[in-house]
């Protein structure tokens, strides 16, 4: 389908993961709303590299596209249960949390009914004229190549192109991977022991059997995905006399968090708290709350315990290592060898030492970028004092309130950015903002605890207090 380029919608959003997904879901039956989704990719993928058998996602069936902002959308995740016939054995398995591939999957399945999705549109730059912003658009085939350009208009750009993986500096441009030349040696010979896959999580299942051909496997990192690929890996690792080492800087290899009180942190009255904070104190505190979001489940934990027990038993001596309080300092490939030397620093006692390893996988996270094609508006997109996104309570980085940020804020708004349940909740704020009402009513407060400095009873501040004005930033702290 062609684009008009004369035709101005009220939305236009780029990047289609499950928090613009969402949003198109919502959008979708609205008569006031003309939305238009562009997102690169042939296709939705939801981390299809971490799509490791019999995984779950961390939060709730309640916590998918749409049902946190309209329990009555036909694009929930109970209504693809239904239309896959699978609503009473999801009813009988008794587990409140998905299997990931079948939450990609009812992603899929919410993205076939849209009409409003465009894909295999790479957004090259966005201008802005007479309160419309135009989309340049760079129409590709599944290879990336350039087929023809369309030009997209409307009032208001949502920004879901998401985040990045992360690799450490010393890591970044190291080489070495799976289909990689031999390195060469001192002397420029090739033919020797090519160094095995460097990857990020994010490139995990199609570089699995190149990890355990490698001979040795680290992975550096800690928290979900981690846990997750050294649980899938140890297994095989052992029965094929490769050694696995699991390496993370945290103290211990933590649990999520995931008491009652504790996820009233993603509430609205927290982010109000949250956002009000000094910068500096804001940076410490969004560091010390990655327990939170970037733990293990418990029951992984568990089942990684009871896993190497099972191995060991009758007193079989492991190959795996799990080390923590451990920082990578330094990186290297022997040129002899084709090896990861890796250096590393135990951050308790302030001691050095070395690990070999065939391949490396790094479960160091991602983070939010601002997108290239933002580069034309200049000054009218707010930046931090580090060249983040400045993103307003309301989830806007211009002064008019005219372009939304979709999971970019985890710096100003903390743990609800990521959180998939909060996502229908910062959609109906999106939309409240482009329609001038509420289309989903707006819960504004949730959590029986307050967040900061309670007010003196005298100066309760009322729920009305929330306004929908960036330049009326509530404050609770």
């Amino acid at each position: 389908m062609s684009a008009d380029s004369t035709h101005i919608h009220d939305i236009l959003g780029v990047g289609i993961g499950p928090f613009g997904l969402g949003l198109a879901a919502l959008s979708e039956p609205l008569d006031d709303v003309d939305a238009i989704f562009l997102d690169q990719r042939p296709e939705f993928r939801w981390h299809p590299g971490m799509m490791i058998e019999g995984s779950t996602i961390q939060v709730p069936f309640l916590a998918d596209l749409v049902t946190m902002a309209d329990p009555t959308s036909p694009y929930s995740f109970l209504n693809f249960l239904k239309e896959r016939k699978r609503l009473y054995p999801f009813y009988i398995r008794e587990s409140f949390y998905p299997l990931r591939a079948e939450f990609d999957e009812y992603c899929r399945w919410v993205a076939a009914q849209l009409d409003t999705l465009r894909w295999n549109r790479r957004v090259v730059s966005v201008t802005r004229d007479d309160g419309v912003y135009t989309a340049l658009a760079e129409v590709v085939d599944d290879s990336g190549s350039i087929l023809t350009t369309e030009t997209y208009r409307a009032r208001h750009l949502i920004l879901g192109v998401g985040t990045q993986p992360v690799l450490p500096p010393v890591l970044q441009g190291l080489g070495g991977g799976a289909g990689d030349s031999p390195a060469a040696g001192p002397d420029g010979a090739a033919g020797l022991p090519a160094a095995g896959p460097l990857i990020h999580t994010a490139d995990y299942l199609e570089n699995r059997d190149a990890l355990l051909d490698s001979g040795a496997i680290t992975i550096i990192g800690s928290g979900q995905s981690a846990a997750e690929i050294y649980r899938d890996l140890v297994d095989d690792a052992e029965d094929r006399g490769v050694r696995l080492d699991w390496v993370t800087r945290s103290p211990r290899f933590f649990p999520m968090e995931y008491t009652k009180l504790t996820l009233e942190m993603t509430s609205p009255e927290y982010t109000d708290h949250f956002r009000a904070l000094p910068d500096e104190l804001r940076e410490r505190v969004g560091r010390e709350q990655r327990t939170l979001y970037k733990g293990i489940s418990a029951d992984l934990v568990d089942d990684i315990h009871d896993t190497l027990y099972r191995l060991s038993r009758g007193g079989r001596q492991l190959l795996t290592n799990l080390v923590s309080e451990a920082e990578l300092e330094t990186a290297e490939i022997d040129p002899i060898s084709g090896e990861y030397l890796l250096g590393f620093r135990n951050t308790a006692l302030d001691k050095t030492f070395t690990r070999r390893s065939g391949s490396v996988v790094a479960a160091t996270g991602y983070k939010s970028q601002v997108p290239d094609f933002l580069s034309p508006l200049g000054d009218d997109i707010r930046l931090d004092s580090r060249g983040r996104l400045d993103v307003s309570r309301h989830y806007t980085i211009n002064d008019e309130g005219t372009i939304h940020v979709l999971n970019g804020e985890e710096h100003t708004h903390g743990v609800t950015a990521p959180d998939l349940g909060f996502g229908p909740w910062r959609a109906s704020v999106v939309l409240a903002a482009v329609t001038g009402r509420e289309p989903y009513p707006i819960e504004r407060t949730i959590a029986f605890q307050t967040f900061g400095v309670p007010a003196d009873e005298s100066d309760a501040v009322p729920d009305a207090a929330f306004a929908l004005d960036d330049s009326k930033e509530m404050s609770h702290a």
